[in-house]
C-alpha cells in the first residue's frame, strides 16, 4: 500500500477533503474549560447588574462557543496526528514485509537456477548415455561387445559368451551397467566378465538385413513392417537388431548414441576385399548397424533408395558386407530376417559360403511385400558378391522362369529361404499361388510347404482411441461417448452443420488414379441427397489428386463435402474418429493401414469401386486366409455405401454392435503378424 493511501487513511472525514474518522472512545482525554473571573460589583448578590448580566451572558455564550470549538479542534487535531503515527507505523511494517519478499524472491531465482542447472546435467549425463532407457542401455551394451570384436579386444568366442550373458538378463543389466556405459571399453570388459547371471534365454535372436525402417528410410511398406515387428518381438522377449545401409539421404537425428567402430571392416566384392565404415545406435529401442562403402561411396549416397541402372551391385554389395560383418562380429542369431530381392541373395550367399564360419545355427527367413518386383539378371553377375553362377544358374534355383537366360535373385531367396512369408491382408496362400505369382507360381507351388501369409499391422501405443493425445475426448469399445465428442469437434474444425446424428464419411489415401477418382465421384453424388457429410485428406502431396477433389468440391457446390489440401497428423487422427465410414481404396493398405485404423476407432471400411457398389470381398475361406481378411469380408467386404447408410439409419442397434465387435478386434502388430512370424521362427529353428 503506498504512503498516499495510508495518509488519506487517517484523515477525519468533517474536513472538506477527507473521509469521515471513526469515532476513538478509549483513548482521547476531554479538555477542561478555564473559569472566567468577574471584577465589577454585585446586583442582588451578584457581582454585575441584571443589564450587565445580560450583556455578559451573551458575551459567555459566545466565549462558550469559541471554547468549545477550540476544543474540538485540538480533539480532531490529535486524532490526525495518531492516525499518522499509525500510518508511519504500518508504512514501516510493509516495507520491512516488502524486504523479506525481495529476500525470498532472491532465494527462489537461485533455487531455479540450481534446478536449470541440474536439468543441463541430467541432460548432458543423458546425451553421454546416462539416463537410458532399458532396451537403450541393453542394446548399446550389445553394440559395444560388436565393437570389441572387431577392434581385436576380445575373440568371438568370448563375444558369444557375453551376448549370451546380456540377453540371458537384460532387465538386470541395465540396472547394473546404466552407470558404467561412458567408461572406456577396456573398464567395461573388466565389469562384464566379472557379471554373471543363471537365467535362461527364452526368446529368439533375430537380425533383419534390409534396406527400409521407420522413421529412417521410408520409401514405401518395408519400412513401417519393419519398425513394427521389431516392437512387437522385442516386447514379447525377443532380441532384435536390424542392419541397414547407410544412406546420404538418411535422417540421423532420431539415431540414440550414434558412434563408429573405430575398426577395419572388409568385405568381398568383384574380385577384391574392400573397406566398409561401420556405424552403431539406438533407434526407438532397437538396435541399428549402418554399412557404409568407402571404396563405393556412390552406392548410397544418391538422393533416392531405388531406381537406378545398379541397383543389383549396390544391394548385393551391401547384402555381402552384412554378412561378413555379423562373421566377423561373433554374432550367431537364430534367424537372418531377410527383405524382397534387395536382400533375398542373403539366401543362396549364406548356404553357398557363410554357414560354416561360425553360423552353423543360424537359418534364414525372407519376407516379401509384393512379387511382380524380382530383379533379373545376367548369370555372370553373381560372381561379384563370390557366388558361383554355374552352380545356381539352374531351373530349381536361381534360372528365371520364363526369361531363362536370367537369374532372378528374388526365386533365389524363395529358393534358398527355411520359410518364406508373404505379407497380405486379404489375399490366401491359394490366390496368391494361383493369381499374383508374377511368373514364380511354379516355384511358389514347389515350395508351398514353406510359404506363409502374414497381414499388415499398426501401431496401437500411437493408434488407440481410448489413449490418443489428439483427440478431444478420448472412448473406448465399452464408453463411445467420446466418439461423438470427436466428431462434433471435427465438425466444428472444418465448418460442418454440428449435427450428431449426421452421418460423416471420411476418406484419406495417399496416392489416386482416374479411376478411382471418378469412382469415388459417383459414390459421392449418388449419396449426398441423404444429407452425408463428406471429408477427404490426400496424405501423398499430389497436386493433381488436390486439383481434382477441389474442383469437384466446387463443382457439386455442396457444404456437406470438404476437401483438405495440406497433410496435418492431428487432423488425420480426428478424422478417423469422428467419421461414421471411412471410405478405402482397398482393404489391402499396407502404407497407409487406414481400413485398421478405422476399425479400431469404431468407423466401417468400406472400399470403393464405382456406382457405389463397393469392393465386394467373398471370403476365401481356407485355412490360409489371414484373420484379417475373414473378419473384414463377413462383416463390411460386402456392403456398399448406400446399404451402410440405410442400415444406420433403419437399424442403429444392429450397426452399433458391428462396431463395438470390430473395435474389441487386435489387428495391431503386437497380434496376427506377430504370431505368424514367431511360429516361422520356431518351426525354421526346429529343422
Amino acid at each position: 500500500m503506498s504512503l498516499k493511501i495510508l495518509i488519506s487513511a487517517a484523515i477525519p472525514s468533517h474536513h472538506p477533503h477527507f473521509p469521515e474518522p471513526k469515532p476513538n472512545t478509549t483513548n482521547t482525554k476531554p479538555i477542561k474549560a478555564r473559569p472566567l473571573r468577574c471584577s465589577s460589583g454585585e446586583f442582588n448578590g451578584l457581582s454585575t447588574p441584571p443589564s450587565q448580566m445580560e450583556s455578559g451572558a451573551q458575551d459567555n455564550v459566545g466565549m462558550s462557543q469559541f471554547q468549545s470549538s477550540s476544543v474540538e479542534g485540538e480533539m480532531k487535531h490529535n486524532e490526525i496526528w495518531r492516525l499518522f503515527k499509525e500510518a508511519q507505523q504500518n508504512i514501516l511494517y510493509l516495507n520491512k514485509q516488502r524486504l523479506l519478499a525481495i529476500e525470498e524472491l532472491n532465494e527462489a531465482n537461485s533455487e531455479k537456477q540450481f534446478l536449470l542447472g541440474k536439468i543441463e546435467q541430467l541432460e548432458a549425463e543423458k546425451q553421454a548415455g546416462l539416463g537410458q532407457d532399458n532396451p537403450s542401455i541393453f542394446w548399446e551394451l550389445l553394440l559395444r561387445i560388436d565393437a570389441m570384436v572387431l577392434t581385436g579386444m576380445i575373440n568371438t568366442g568370448e563375444a558369444s559368451n557375453l551376448r549370451k550373458l546380456v540377453l540371458d538378463c537384460k532387465v538386470s543389466v541395465a540396472d547394473v551397467f546404466a552407470d558404467i556405459l561412458p567408461k572406456r571399453d577396456a573398464e567395461l570388459l573388466a565389469e562384464l566378465r566379472h557379471f554373471c547371471s543363471g537365467r535362461k534365454k527364452n526368446g529368439f535372436h533375430i537380425i533383419h538385413i534390409c534396406t527400409e525402417m521407420e522413421p529412417l528410410v521410408s520409401v514405401g511398406s518395408l519400412a513401417s513392417y519393419v519398425t513394427g515387428l521389431c516392437h512387437a518381438l522385442q516386447r514379447k522377449g525377443h532380441v532384435v537388431e536390424v542392419i541397414l545401409p547407410k544412406y546420404a539421404c538418411m535422417d540421423l537425428d532420431g539415431v540414440q548414441g550414434l558412434r563408429e567402430i573405430e575398426a577395419e571392416s572388409y568385405s568381398y566384392f568383384n574380385g577384391q576385399l574392400h573397406g566398409n565404415r561401420i556405424w552403431t545406435g539406438v533407434v526407438s529401442g532397437i538396435g541399428v548397424t549402418f554399412i557404409q562403402p568407402l571404396y563405393y561411396p556412390s552406392f548410397f549416397s544418391r538422393e533416392r533408395v531405388y531406381g537406378y541402372s545398379d541397383d543389383f551391385e549396390r544391394f548385393t554389395y551391401f547384402s555381402r558386407a552384412s554378412l561378413d560383418y555379423i562373421v566377423k562380429s561373433g554374432k550367431q542369431p537364430d534367424v537372418l530376417h531377410i527383405h524382397n530381392w534387395e536382400t533375398a541373395i542373403v539366401g543362396p550367399l549364406f548356404w553357398d559360403i557363410f554357414v560354416k564360419q561360425g553360423l552353423e545355427g543360424t537359418r534364414i527367413l525372407l519376407t516379401c511385400h509384393s512379387l511382380d518386383s524380382q530383379c533379373l539378371e545376367h548369370p555372370d553377375k553373381l560372381a561379384l558378391c563370390g557366388l558361383d553362377p554355374a552352380r545356381l544358374y539352374r531351373p530349381d534355383r536361381l534360372q528365371d522362369n520364363t526369361k531363362t537366360h536370367l537369374v532372378n535373385i528374388l526365386k533365389g531367396g524363395v529358393v534358398y529361404s527355411n520359410k518364406f512369408v508373404i505379407v497380405s491382408s486379404m489375399h490366401s496362400k491359394g490366390r496368391i499361388i494361383r493369381s499374383s505369382s508374377h511368373g514364380l507360381e511354379s516355384t511358389l507351388a514347389i515350395h508351398q510347404d514353406k510359404l506363409l501369409v502374414a497381414p499388415y499391422g499398426f501401431d496401437n501405443s500411437t493408434w488407440d482411441p481410448a489413449t490418443d493425445k489428439f483427440l478431444p475426448e478420448n472412448y473406448c469399445a465399452e464408453d463411445m461417448k467420446g466418439k461423438t465428442v470427436c466428431k462434433v469437434a471435427l465438425q466444428q474444425q472444418l465448418e460442418l452443420s454440428e449435427h450428431a446424428s449426421a452421418i460423416l464419411v471420411g476418406c484419406i489415401f495417399s496416392d489416386a488414379s482416374d479411376v478411382f477418382l471418378e469412382n469415388l465421384k459417383a459414390v459421392i453424388r449418388s449419396a449426398n441427397t441423404r444429407g452425408t457429410q463428406f471429408v477427404f485428406m490426400e496424405t501423398g502431396k499430389m497436386p493433381s489428386v488436390t486439383r481434382a477433389l477441389v474442383s469437384f468440391q466446387n463443382e457439386l457446390k455442396d457444404g456437406n463435402v470438404i476437401c483438405i489440401d495440406s497433410y496435418d497428423d492431428a487432423l488425420l487422427h480426428l478424422i478417423i474418429a469422428g467419421s461414421d465410414i471411412i471410405l478405402c481404396q482397398s482393404f489391402h493398405d499396407p502404407v497407409l493401414q487406414v481400413p485398421l485404423k478405422a476399425l479400431k476407432y469404431g468407423a466401417a471400411p468400406l472400399a470403393v469401386t464405382s456406382n457405389d457398389i463397393e469392393f465386394r470381398h467373398f471370403a476365401d475361406l481356407q485355412h490360409e486366409s489371414t484373420k484379417f481378411s475373414q473378419f473384414i469380408c463377413s462383416t463390411f467386404g460386402n456392403i456398399s455405401l448406400s446399404q451402410a447408410l440405410e442400415e444406420i439409419n433403419n437399424h442403429p442397434f444392429v450397426w452399433k454392435r458391428k462396431i463395438m465387435d470390430s473395435m474389441s478386434q487386435d489387428f495391431s502388430w503386437d497380434a496376427e503378424c506377430y504370431d505368424i512370424h514367431v511360429s516361422a521362427y520356431s518351426a525354421i529353428k526346429n529343422l
